[in-house]
């Protein structure tokens, strides 16, 4: 099995370098920035639970494009670009791959599969859900919370997971992946939060203004779903209904009761942050925008959800925990 990871980017990277590191046969496609380091001097591979592994650059095989790294019979597209990028990458699927072709989308949002089945109906396109924050640097990749990965099952995952975890990719097969998908969702939520506050993910969660503003997102994409009759998936500790309340709590409590979210790298910050410190378009169309079309499609608003998407669409700014409560109206 030959695994090609189109997106290498954190996730990408990351899945990518620990099936490389137990042997597997994997090529990374992305741009010149982002693997000439790698050609360099190979991925060095690390995560918060101590796993310390480089994936030599002969271990790799590195493309710039989808054509370049030629797909077979054999071949496992591990899909991994940003939201942003998946009709394009949908493209050079469709012109590069072999009808029935599996391809895992390891994305974030919920609509990813739908948007690539558009552009090429005859690949066998999987959903996935990564639980995870990666932090990329360079030629290092470093995984920074814990979780499983979740992957639709389908013939072709039950193939893959068993490969996923024995290289230490921890993956279940759930019997609804879409209600995974929206509770991820609901967690993601805090990409904007974060990218907004320009502070690492841990010290965020510690400021209860910013949870305030993270709570009352989830509480109104809740509302949402319950009006779409969508059910999310519990994809923490803490459910889904409940998380809202826990995140209003006073620091005191709230440290004790989620010691499990504090689980996080000092450094680490989400992808949504990385975007705008590199003035790329952010990811958050798939996520507070989602939540604000649901709304539109049911008869309804999401005017806190919209209110992001506005301020992640404009200027850079960083704003402090009051700053954005007083820029949502909370």
């Amino acid at each position: 099995m030959h695994f090609i990871v189109l997106g290498a980017g954190a996730i990408g990277c990351y899945v990518g370098g620990r099936l490389a590191a137990h042997g597997h046969s994997v090529c990374l496609v992305g741009r010149p920035h982002a693997l000439e380091p790698i050609a360099l001097n190979g991925l060095k591979v690390t995560d918060l639970d101590g796993f310390d592994h480089p994936a030599p650059a002969t271990a790799l095989q590195l493309a710039y494009s989808l054509a370049d790294a030629a797909p077979g019979r054999d071949s496992i597209i591990l899909l991994c670009v940003k939201s942003g990028a998946t009709e394009s990458a949908a493209r050079e699927l469709a012109a590069a791959c072999a009808p029935g072709t599996p391809v895992i989308s390891l994305q974030n949002g919920v609509d990813n599969v739908a948007r690539v089945t558009a552009v090429a109906p005859g690949l066998n396109v999987l959903a996935g859900m990564v639980p995870y924050n990666v932090v990329l640097r360079g030629a290092h990749v470093h995984r920074a919370t814990a979780g499983h990965l979740q992957l639709q099952r389908d013939a072709a995952t039950e193939r893959v997971a068993p490969i996923f975890n024995a290289a230490g990719l921890a993956t279940v097969l759930p019997a609804d992946i879409r209600a995974v998908q929206w509770g991820k969702l609901l967690l993601n939520l805090n990409n904007p939060v974060n990218a907004l506050s320009d502070l690492p993910l841990r010290q965020e969660l510690l400021d209860r203004d910013y949870r305030r503003v993270f709570a009352a997102l989830q509480t109104e994409a809740l509302r949402v779903m319950a009006r779409a009759g969508i059910t999310p998936a519990q994809v923490t500790a803490v459910s889904t209904t409940l998380l809202p309340h826990v995140l209003r709590l006073p620091n005191w409590l709230f440290t004790r009761l989620a010691q499990r979210m504090l689980q996080i790298d000092a450094t680490a910050r989400s992808s949504m942050w990385d975007d705008l410190e590199a003035g790329r378009v952010t990811e958050v169309d798939a996520l507070s925008g989602a939540v604000v079309r649901l709304a539109e499609k049911h008869g309804m608003q999401a005017p806190l959800n919209a209110r992001m998407c506005e301020l992640l669409g404009g200027p850079r700014q960083r704003l402090t925990g009051a700053q954005m409560r007083k820029a949502l109206g909370l």
